[in-house]
């Protein structure tokens, strides 16, 4: 049996990273810019049918490998991001924890 084929994409138009296997969109990380010139990462999404591949560390650890070769200061609103940043070291990457007040948790969002 053949691995798939995985690639990690930066889609401007859409305002987002894909990662897609053997040619399909299987999920996404949106990214916004704000005000300050920060990249915002609202939300990231792996369609249900390719669950359970670790697809979305996957495409979380491409998305800010690539913001931080880009020299991006990140703001990480998504849980699942939030969680990663917590979990994993990545270099160079410049994050900008939202302060708990901005989303009415109790500090969640920061490491």
């Amino acid at each position: 049996m053949t691995e798939p084929s995985i690639h990690v994409t930066r889609n401007d138009a859409r305002g987002r990273y894909e990662i897609s296997v053997d040619g399909t969109v299987a999920g996404f990380t949106l990214i916004r810019d704000d005000d300050a010139g920060r990249v915002v990462l609202p939300h990231t999404e792996i369609d249900p049918a390719f669950s359970g591949r670790g697809l979305g560390g996957t495409l979380v650890a491409h998305t800010l490998a690539d913001l931080a070769a880009r020299g991006d200061t990140v703001v990480p609103v998504c849980p699942f991001v939030v969680k990663y940043l917590r979990e994993n070291e990545v270099p160079g990457l410049d994050v900008s924890w939202r302060p708990a007040a901005d989303d009415g948790n109790d500090a969640t969002d920061r490491p």
